[in-house]
């Protein structure tokens, strides 16, 4: 019974073409992170720091939304058997495998000239990213470890690009913290996943080879790392505004909205982590809270 309403179950509305959905605008929220480097050097409304970045941000849509039509063309099979990604355009017939090519290859190349064209190491960090990703697709997603590590590695690059697009210099905390974070993200993607799949979960290779404990331990570790390096970031901020010490301050919210989106990786809510951020009220007032500290501590 449960199968037959599974099949029946109609699939969401949207008023986007198929095109367009298929290369899921929802999840370009994730290039903000290009505008993390230049937040943390508190240069970001620099014209030479923000227009880069702002080229950064678009680049990275674009050699995403590639990697995502060759993601779910490869996948097309295994989409049709989830109860959520078999909506996709290409795996419900929406969007033809021949077109989801032609756009791939359209929107990599656009990709790869604005990238070059604002920067070459731009360039470089979208080429290694979406090669790092086409092997993903096509070798890695099947190998424990390494298919977190080629999940983790897209964010980390996210997050250098904004700081290679305008030449800024990358601190060792910052690195730590986008690194880690990364994984937590990644752990938590694959552990929500594994929670909400059940006994579904063994027809996804990239799944069945992982326990729930082990994603656990893994996101934990992660989570614990992240939290460590930001505070050590912040602890060695000088300035301070009005005699308060900000960076300081905004470990607190820092910390409780990290917890907050473990709190939902822990739930199995955690899936989709632009789901996470753009429904999440508790997530956004606490990530509100901790904006304010930081622009007093790094743009004043």
């Amino acid at each position: 019974m449960a199968d037959i309403e599974q099949t029946e179950q109609l699939p969401p509305r949207s008023i986007l073409p198929a095109w367009l959905r298929a290369m899921r605008p929802r999840q370009w929220v994730k290039n903000v992170l290009v505008l993390a480097a230049p937040v943390a050097a508190g240069q970001l409304f620099s014209p030479a720091v923000l227009i880069p970045s702002a080229w950064a941000f678009v680049a990275f849509c674009l050699i995403s939304a590639s990697i995502y039509l060759i993601n779910d063309i490869r996948d097309v099979e295994a989409d049709r058997l989830h109860p959520k990604k078999r909506f996709r355009p290409i795996a419900a017939s929406e969007l033809s495998v021949k077109v989801a090519w032609v756009l791939a290859a359209i929107t990599a190349a656009a990709a790869f000239a604005l990238g070059f064209w604002v920067s070459q190491m731009l360039g470089v960090v979208l080429a290694v990213y979406w090669l790092l990703q086409i092997g993903y697709s096509f070798f890695l997603k099947n190998q424990p470890i390494i298919d977190l590590a080629m999940v983790a590695a897209g964010f980390l690059l996210r997050a250098i690009a904004g700081g290679v697009a305008s030449n800024l210099a990358l601190s060792q905390w910052f690195l730590l913290v986008a690194s880690f974070g990364s994984l937590f993200m990644v752990a938590g993607k694959r552990y929500s996943e594994l929670k909400e799949l059940g006994s579904d979960a063994q027809t996804r290779e990239s799944l069945k080879q992982y326990t729930t404990s082990y994603l656990r331990e893994v996101w934990s570790v992660s989570v614990a790392i992240v939290i460590m390096s930001y505070s050590l970031w912040a602890f060695e901020q000088d300035g301070n505004v009005f005699g308060v010490p900000w960076a300081a301050i905004s470990i607190a919210p820092f910390t409780l909205a990290v917890l907050r989106y473990a709190f939902k990786v822990d739930q199995g809510d955690a899936g989709e982590p632009e789901d996470v951020v753009l429904s999440d009220r508790m997530l956004q007032a606490l990530a509100l809270l901790w904006v304010v500290p930081v622009a007093f501590a790094v743009f004043f």
